[in-house]
């Protein structure tokens, strides 16, 4: 079974891509969608954010909004977080491994945001990027109801540049020029970790899914 990580910044077009390689058969494990199940109402991860975060919990859930207006501009609070939260994911992550392997996925696929800056690529075979140009990535993402240019700003300062995620990839999957594209791009990859050969081929970073 290849793992594959899935990663790129805000508004990139991350989420999109990983339906992508869904709908080519391969098995997705959404960090995001995980954290939310944790903060919903019921979720482990309810209690021990609400402590270290005082007011962000609302009706039994952790109301995300205003944990994030505690978060902007502390880094170690972000840190702190991000202690109480990743290791209530690891249940799931196995419980995922559990039934792919059940499957018989050939591919599966670690939808993290932050994969990078976690040092998560070193558990992957192979990483992806999702990229876009910085204007459209902007736009995009003020485009969200609740954004404001304070807190991208703030967003983009945790998350590794771009351009360096690019360098670090073996295939980068372009959204800017459309989903039709950026589909292509993705079965391209697929058939690519399907070759026989193709740990020697990706011995390396830098290779390219245009």
């Amino acid at each position: 079974m290849i793992t594959l990580g899935l990663t790129g910044s805000i508004g990139m077009g991350k989420s999109a891509t990983a339906k992508m390689f869904e709908d080519e058969g391969c098995p997705v494990y959404d960090a995001d969608a995980e954290v939310h199940r944790l903060y919903a109402e019921g979720g482990a991860a309810v209690a021990p954010v609400g402590e270290a975060f005082p007011g962000v919990v609302e009706d039994g859930a952790v109301n995300r909004a205003k944990l994030s207006d505690q978060l902007v501009g502390k880094p170690a609070e972000l840190n702190r977080l991000t202690s109480i939260v990743w290791p209530l994911m690891g249940a799931n992550r196995r419980a995922f491994l559990e039934y792919a392997d059940k499957i018989k996925a050939d591919i599966v696929v670690f939808d993290i945001p932050k994969l990078f800056e976690t040092g998560g690529e070193r558990n992957m075979d192979a990483v992806v990027v999702v990229s876009a140009p910085a204007d459209v990535q902007r736009a995009r993402v003020l485009a969200r109801e609740g954004m404001s240019e304070a807190k991208l700003d703030f967003i983009l300062a945790e998350q590794m540049a771009d351009e360096e995620k690019r360098a670090r990839a073996h295939f980068v999957v372009d959204t800017s020029q459309g989903f039709d594209h950026a589909r292509q791009q993705v079965r391209a990859i697929v058939a690519e970790l399907k070759r026989p050969d193709w740990r020697e081929r990706l011995a390396g970073p830098g290779k390219r899914a245009q």
